[in-house]
């Protein structure tokens, strides 16, 4: 009889609610790489591009975090008049975000350079830095490559956002020897510059290389710990 009453008590308790956990309430904006190297294909033709392999994660994911999580997306690479102004804000934080997100990086086509600089600070803009928490999450293949300064941005997002945290995810990063347009660069080789981002703000780095782990990545930076606690405490199937 113990069980049983265990089991409907169990079973009793309400799903989980959108922004139920802690830090799930605070906006978040996804900045993605969508500069020309994601669609670059490497010594192997057959093997998938960077884009084709993020699709795949962003697929994978944003149905678990997007009910969590108010979420904004902004690209950076394609669509401007010239190499570094392709900057597109496509939609600000909002809720269940997921199809918008996947679709809007369904719709890029790679081209132009990387201005991480310039792009983290339009999504920190978007977030209201100054008076509101936010969260940022960069997802990038390479070094700044239109002479910005994220290490600089870092620190005046540290000094003057009320609660801001960028989270950086390196996929696949490619190291640019020549990095000349990059002033901040030298000292993060194999890496990108753009990990001083978090480390200023107290972010995540997370140098990813499959689709596997950057879908593990965009959970640890995006997703909400209610997510994964409660997948740890549900009861096996059948077992009452």
């Amino acid at each position: 009889m113990r069980t049983i009453v265990l089991c409907l008590a169990l079973t009793a308790l309400p799903g989980p609610t959108p922004q139920a956990a802690t830090g799930c309430a605070t906006d978040a904006m996804l900045v993605f790489d969508g500069s020309g190297s994601m669609a670059e294909v490497g010594h192997d033709p057959t093997a998938a591009t960077r884009i084709n392999e993020a699709r795949t994660a962003l697929r994978r994911v944003m149905p678990e975090i997007a009910p969590y999580r108010r979420i904004g997306l902004l690209t950076y690479g394609a669509g401007g008049t010239h190499p570094c102004s392709g900057i597109t804000r496509h939609f600000d934080p909002m809720p269940d975000a997921g199809a918008a997100v996947v679709a809007g990086i369904e719709a890029l086509t790679p081209g132009g350079l990387t201005p991480i600089a310039a792009s983290v600070a339009a999504a920190a803009e978007v977030l209201a830095y100054h008076t509101q928490p936010g969260i940022v999450v960069l997802v990038t293949d390479g070094n700044e490559t239109c002479g910005g300064t994220p290490c600089a941005l870092g620190a005046a997002l540290a000094a003057e956002a009320r609660d801001l945290t960028v989270h950086v995810i390196g996929f696949r990063v490619v190291h640019d020897p020549f990095s000349w347009n990059s002033p901040e660069a030298q000292g993060y080789d194999g890496q990108t510059v753009a990990k001083c981002l978090a480390d200023a703000t107290g972010g995540l780095f997370v140098s990813t290389e499959t689709v596997d782990e950057l879908a593990s990545a965009l959970r640890e930076t995006l997703g909400c710990p209610l997510i994964g606690g409660l997948r740890a405490v549900a009861p096996p199937h059948g077992r009452g």
